[in-house]
């Protein structure tokens, strides 16, 4: 199961991507995409996120 994102919460920062050993999250000028294939479940997106963007 692959982590999702809240695009009416996230901001954007860019921690998320910085902080995925999987490399599986991406930031483009709008949106932030999670490539579900390559997540790994660590969570370490979902404890850095500033706003609760990111779920399980």
């Amino acid at each position: 199961m692959a982590v999702h994102n809240d695009p009416e919460k996230c901001m954007l920062c860019g921690g998320c991507p910085a902080v995925c050993p999987a490399r599986c999250i991406e930031v483009f000028e709008t949106v932030l995409v999670v490539d579900e294939q390559k997540c790994t479940d660590c969570g370490n997106c979902i404890k850095i996120c500033p706003v609760g963007a990111m779920s399980a």
